[in-house]
């Protein structure tokens, strides 16, 4: 099997904040076909920003 047709494929979420940080994470093709968008803590800025699926 390889990585390009994986069901659950490595993804890259990035600050919305602009500061660079990165998740790295699992996503599921099948339940969820668009962009991933997550608010999870980005310790350079101190808050809580969205992360955004980039590929």
């Amino acid at each position: 099997m390889s990585r390009a047709t994986d069901l659950r494929p490595i993804v890259k979420l990035t600050s919305s904040a602009g500061t660079g940080y990165t998740y790295v994470t699992r996503k599921n093709r099948r339940n969820n076909p668009d962009r991933l968008t997550l608010r999870k803590y980005d310790p350079i800025v101190k808050r809580h920003v969205e992360f955004k699926e980039s590929r």
